[in-house]
């Protein structure tokens, strides 16, 4: 194996344990579609629960690590791992304490320090547009999904 394989086998393990919610080792349908998002890849729902069953090759209805390498090493190129650490610097830059999630108060002081103050409207609409779990703060996942989104309508690319 090379050092660039090696190295992005690390990488998307790093990128496997942040989407694997419950930290059991394996990614559930919902998991995996939001992994797969994060490195640009926007299968249907569909497409997920195929990709499921062919990845899932011990046939327990999740997939492990390993199952998602066999999967996805052929196609995953240097520059998505690359955007993927983009993405999680800036969402680093917001997260202030750094406990992985951007609280509201987190959203309006790194706002307000680019010089794009909210007001409490603004900040309630963003806060809830981002938190599509309801859980009051801004995952990873969350802010991955809404930077592709955002991403996806500036270039006019239709958003389910």
């Amino acid at each position: 194996m090379s050092m660039l394989e090696t190295d992005q086998i690390k990488q998307l393990n790093d990128i496997f344990k942040r989407f694997d919610m419950d930290q059991d080792g394996s990614l559930t349908h919902l998991e995996l579609a939001a992994l797969l998002r994060s490195l640009g890849i926007k299968p249907t729902g569909d497409e997920i629960y195929a990709l499921l069953s062919n990845m899932d090759e011990n046939g327990n209805g999740y997939i492990e690590f390993d199952e998602l390498v066999h999967a996805i090493m052929p196609d995953l190129t240097e520059s998505v791992l690359i955007n993927q650490e983009q993405l999680l610097e800036v969402f680093r830059s917001f997260d202030r304490d750094g406990n992985g999630y951007i609280t509201a108060s987190e959203l309006a002081g790194s706002m307000a320090k680019m010089g794009q103050p909210l007001t409490y409207r603004e900040l309630a609409s963003m806060m809830a547009e981002a938190d599509s779990n309801g859980d009051g703060v801004i995952s990873f996942n969350e802010f991955a999904a809404l930077m592709a989104k955002s991403a996806a309508e500036f270039l006019g690319v239709k958003v389910a």
